[in-house]
C-alpha cells in the first residue's frame, strides 16, 4: 500500500513537471499562443527583405511593438511580410514601414513611422508605403567594379 502511494506521488510530480515544461516552452518561444488574442496582424510588401527573419522585432520610435510572423512571396513577385502587433498600438493608414539594421552588421528589424492620417489600420490591413532593406553587398560590389 505504501509503495502504491509513493508511485502515485512520483507519477503526479512527473506529470506536473511535463506540464510546466510545456507551458514554459510555449511562453518562451517566438510566438506564444496565449498572446495571440492580445495582438493583431498587418501586412506589407517589400522589394527586398534580405536578412529579415520570422520573429524579427517591429519598432515604433525605438519601442518594441510586435514581431514578424511570416515572410512569403506575394503575387506580384514582392516579398509579403506578416506582422503581429500589440492590440493597444494603433497604426495610421499612411504609416511607412521600412527594414532597418541594428548597428552596422546587426539583425534586421522593421521600423514603422506613423503618419498624420486619423484613420487607423485594422486587423488584416496592409501598409502600402514601404522601404526595402539596403543591399550593402550590391553597393560595395558596384563601387568596386565601376571604379575602373
Amino acid at each position: 500500500m505504501k509503495n502504491i502511494n509513493t508511485e502515485m506521488i512520483v507519477g503526479l510530480f512527473m506529470i506536473a513537471g511535463f506540464l510546466a515544461f510545456g507551458y514554459l516552452s510555449l511562453q518562451m518561444g517566438e510566438f506564444s499562443i496565449f498572446d495571440l488574442e492580445k495582438k493583431y496582424s498587418l501586412f506589407a510588401e517589400f522589394d527586398n527583405v534580405s536578412g529579415l527573419k520570422v520573429g524579427a522585432v517591429i519598432e515604433i520610435a525605438g519601442v518594441n511593438v510586435g514581431k514578424v510572423s511570416k515572410i512569403e512571396l506575394g503575387e506580384q513577385g514582392l516579398a509579403r511580410v506578416g506582422m503581429l502587433l500589440d492590440r493597444e498600438i494603433k497604426i495610421s493608414a499612411d504609416a511607412i514601414a521600412s527594414i532597418r539594421t541594428q548597428g552596422l552588421i546587426g539583425d534586421k528589424y522593421i521600423k514603422i513611422i506613423q503618419g498624420a492620417d486619423e484613420e487607423m489600420l485594422t486587423d488584416g490591413a496592409e501598409i502600402f508605403d514601404t522601404e526595402s532593406a539596403i543591399d550593402f553587398e550590391g553597393l560595395v560590389s558596384k563601387y568596386i567594379f565601376e571604379s575602373d
